[in-house]
């Protein structure tokens, strides 16, 4: 490859690369499950902005293009919700997807206080719930996005966050 993917805080600027990114990146998930109107894919930009400016978003860089990106924030039961885990197709496998996720998770345990992680991915997904299982997250439920796709929703707690750092 030549250089090194690296993991920083997303800024201002990332936003549009952010953007455009989640909207390539989330069409096999729409594909997969033959809808189209997921919430990646309809997210507005001022959306995606608000998020940056208020949540912990991380993007990977190769150099100055945004490779991947997470997004995470802290709700009122003390449990990290973690979403839009994105890395562009033609880097993934390469553990890009499990870096962003470890960062993410460290900032909102550190940061934010988090007690617990917890992840939604669609039912089909199976290199989502690959991944997730591989870094420690458990089956706790199923619920339904509000694009009527079914969710698996996983959690694990924030304090295995040290023991898969």
């Amino acid at each position: 490859m030549g250089m090194s993917v690296t993991i920083s805080v997303a800024t201002e600027q990332d936003v549009e690369q952010i953007f455009r990114l989640q909207y390539l990146c989330f069409q096999s998930e729409a594909a997969l499950y033959g809808n189209y109107r997921i919430d990646p894919l309809v997210q507005s930009l001022d959306s995606v902005r608000q998020e940056v400016a208020s949540d912990c978003v991380f993007v990977a860089r190769l150099g100055e293009e945004v490779v991947g990106s997470v997004r995470g924030s802290v709700t009122e039961d003390g449990a990290a919700a973690i979403g839009k885990l994105c890395v562009h197709p033609r880097l993934q496998g390469h553990g890009i997807g499990a870096r962003l996720l470890r960062v993410a998770e460290g900032a909102l345990a550190e940061e934010r206080g988090a007690k617990k992680f917890r992840l939604f991915t669609g039912h089909r997904s199976e290199g989502n719930l690959r991944l997730y299982r591989r870094v420690g997250y458990e089956t706790v439920g199923t619920s339904k996005g509000a694009d009527g796709v079914p969710m698996i929703v996983l959690e694990k707690p924030a304090s295995t966050y040290a023991t898969t750092a």
